[in-house]
């Protein structure tokens, strides 16, 4: 059994060059290997590091753009949340949400016109779509859900670069 002071001192101290190299090749193996199970610091896993980051936005945040976020909540290519550009919305839209945000999607003209008159510091580098839902919906609703799950996806996936 050897003693603590028989232990070599120092990261990798006793083993040879040739072993030191490979341990360091293989570190960045690794850790691509750990990043896939464990969260990083801002708590997202690579896998949702790799998903597409759409906020939701409608006027009150109460049918319509919650609606969206719940039939795409599971969405193994997406992370969402939604938000509302009243202030009075269930869930008022910050800065923080556009700054979290790849994409939004507006429900109407007027929403994006209004993100872009009290965000312009933010709105530059974040693509705006107006999906034209009118305010005609309620939460869940079968017609609502049914135009989301067509055009959502046809939006994000099908008009991308090289797609």
């Amino acid at each position: 059994m050897s003693s603590r002071d028989d232990l070599p001192r120092g990261k990798n101290r006793a083993l040879p060059a040739s072993t030191r190299q490979t341990l360091r090749s293989e570190e960045p193996h690794r850790a691509a290997r750990l990043c896939e199970e464990h969260p990083r610091p801002d708590g997202r896993t690579r896998a949702e590091r790799e998903r597409v980051n759409v906020l939701f936005v409608c006027s009150r945040n109460q049918w319509r753009s919650p609606t969206a976020e719940r039939v795409f909540r599971h969405h193994p290519l997406m992370a969402v949340r939604s938000a509302g550009t009243s202030p009075n919305a269930r869930r008022p839209l910050g800065e923080g949400d556009l700054r979290w945000a790849d994409v939004v999607m507006v429900m109407e003209p007027r929403h994006r016109d209004r993100i872009r008159a009290d965000y312009p510091h933010l709105t530059g580098h974040v693509p705006i779509h107006v999906l034209d839902i009118p305010d005609d919906y309620r939460f869940m609703d079968p017609e609502l859900v049914e135009m989301l799950e067509a055009m959502v996806p046809a939006v994000l996936f099908d008009h991308a670069p090289g797609g």
